[in-house]
């Protein structure tokens, strides 16, 4: 099943798989570690659910739930 980075439950791990978004916003998100193969977590949410902060490469990384569309990933148990 197709998931993206704002599908995960609070707490669940996913796999990128491919960032589809436009060029400019592609590039900026793998330059900040969110490339293909990496294994993501979600932290937690804000009130509202926007931002996300994920937990990648060892390090917490907030990013907005439109950005988080664009990042398909690989559900992992």
């Amino acid at each position: 099943m197709q998931s993206t980075l704002s599908d995960l439950s609070i707490g669940e791990r996913g796999v990128i798989e491919v960032v589809t978004a436009a060029r400019p916003l592609a590039v900026r998100l793998m330059e900040l570690g969110l490339v293909e193969g990496t294994e993501v977590r979600i932290k937690r949410r804000a009130p509202l659910g926007d931002p996300l902060e994920l937990e990648l490469r060892g390090y917490s990384l907030s990013i907005r739930a439109d950005e988080a569309r664009c990042v398909r990933v690989r559900r992992e148990p």
